[in-house]
């Protein structure tokens, strides 16, 4: 249910050549994580519609030390848009709805129902005001609601702009595409999930949430607080819907991208108008960089769980990250997953290190522009937002961490850059950065 979601992978300083899939290394990432008590998570990696790698780490029940395993379910939280999205378009398939179907022959009382269509809910063009972004909704979050409670509730909360003038993200829009199957079918959503997916593609733990039930193998979710594992909330299903209320397990979201993206669900006209980017929102699904390639996926947070899943096309590859609980971001494991499956440099964190503060006027010191001999690239440090980063030529900024007062690392890509010295002195006007066995000098200009 979390929208801070959908733009979570890195392209690196510069490129690098590519390598085989070490297996032993992914392994070694996982249980640095473990031990450490980074992440307690799920991965799988499914190629050519088999799964190609699969583990998990932590545990599904905290207390009593029940370990999760590559069978284990988790809420996928918005990855559940991605479900939606297709059932709609089997509909559009079916000649049942279209991409301009109007809200209004469903749900005249949502303001602008007679203006918003079918594509707008899809793509986050509706201007419906996002339900989670109430100031009350973590009053009523872990309470049922029924099917006339929620649709009230949206009608309630109104509009934030004119349909298509823009776009943001908004639960609202997707739990209504949720009743709207069930009006059009005359079905639950559940059930249909499992006529319309599941079933065709033979997937059996993928189904719409009930409350946990651990003796079904299913996790529970936490928060790290003060070197705990805390639990988590537990949102009622019946709130996020078909915005985020599928379970599922990694291996069998990464076997439903890869079916709905090699024609067993919908037409490719469907998957075409699916894959349509606006203003950063396709209709269900994100696209991602990773280095020279494209991702289609989407990314799911609720209570303590945070998902991401995407599909290359080009390789007919999917991931999955399901996670019940956090110490370290999700999107630098995706990258470090990434960058050992496809061969990239990368050098796995050494966590028992820690980083430390340094105050705005000794960030200040590091500033300026840099160049190298060893390959054509400037890097521009910079303090902002309370922090140093560096920029290269033709890229964004990324936020350094230091670990020392001459050492600062981005370690969702290895990247570590030591600064020259003399004695207890820093040289501020040389460093060399580290990556991927490769070591180069850089001066300032």
């Amino acid at each position: 249910m979390k929208k801070n979601v959908y733009l979570f992978l890195f392209i690196c300083l510069f490129s690098v050549s590519t390598q085989g899939f070490e297996k032993a290394k992914l392994d070694q990432y996982l249980d640095a994580l473990d031990t450490n008590q980074k992440a307690m998570l799920s991965l799988a990696i499914v190629k050519d519609g088999k799964p190609a790698y699969q583990r998990a780490i932590g545990y599904t029940v905290v207390a009593s030390k029940q370990q999760a395993n590559k069978d284990t379910q988790y809420y996928i939280g918005s990855i559940t848009k991605v479900f939606t999205s297709t059932m709609i378009f089997q509909l559009i398939d079916e000649g049942r709805l279209s991409l301009d179907t109007k809200l209004a022959s469903y749900y005249p009382k949502v303001k602008n129902a007679d203006k918003i269509t079918i594509s707008m809910l899809l793509n986050h063009r509706s201007g419906i005001f996002n339900f989670t972004n109430a100031s009350d909704y973590p009053e009523y979050m872990e309470q049922g609601k029924t099917k006339a409670e929620m649709v009230n509730l949206i009608e309630e909360l109104g509009s934030d702009f004119e349909p298509d003038s823009k776009a943001s993200y908004s639960n609202s829009a997707y739990v209504l595409l949720g009743f709207i199957i069930e009006d059009v079918t005359q079905d639950s959503y559940a059930s249909q999930l499992q006529n319309r997916i599941t079933a065709r593609l033979n997937l059996k733990r993928t189904m719409f949430a009930k409350p946990i039930d651990v003796k079904a193998n299913q996790a529970k979710s936490y928060t790290y607080e003060s070197g705990y594992w805390v639990p988590a909330t537990e949102t009622d299903m019946s709130i996020p819907f078909s915005a985020g209320a599928i379970i599922s397990t990694p291996s069998e979201v990464g076997l439903f991208l890869t079916g709905l993206f090699n024609g067993k669900l919908i037409s490719a006209n469907s998957l075409d108008k699916m894959k349509e980017i606006n203003q950063g929102y396709g209709r269900g699904m994100f696209k991602f960089p990773f280095y020279e390639k494209e991702i289609y996926g989407h990314t799911g947070g609720i209570d303590g769980f945070v998902s991401q899943a995407g599909y290359f096309p080009a390789d007919n590859v999917a991931f999955t990250l399901t996670s019940n609980g956090l110490n370290y971001k999700l999107n630098d494991i995706s990258i470090g997953l990434l960058s050992i499956y496809y061969g990239r440099p990368f050098d796995i964190p050494d966590f028992t290190q820690k980083p430390i503060s340094l105050s705005e006027k000794n960030l200040l010191k590091y500033e300026g522009v840099f160049s190298s001999k060893d390959i054509p690239l400037k890097i521009t440090l910079r303090f902002r937002d309370g922090q140093l980063t560096a920029q290269a030529t033709g890229q964004g900024p990324l936020n350094l961490t230091p670990f020392s007062t001459s050492e600062f690392r981005f370690e969702p890509a290895g990247i570590v850059m030591l600064f020259g010295t003399d004695g207890d002195k820093i040289d501020y006007t040389r460093f060399q950065l580290k990556q991927g066995g490769g070591n180069y000098k850089f001066t300032k200009e």
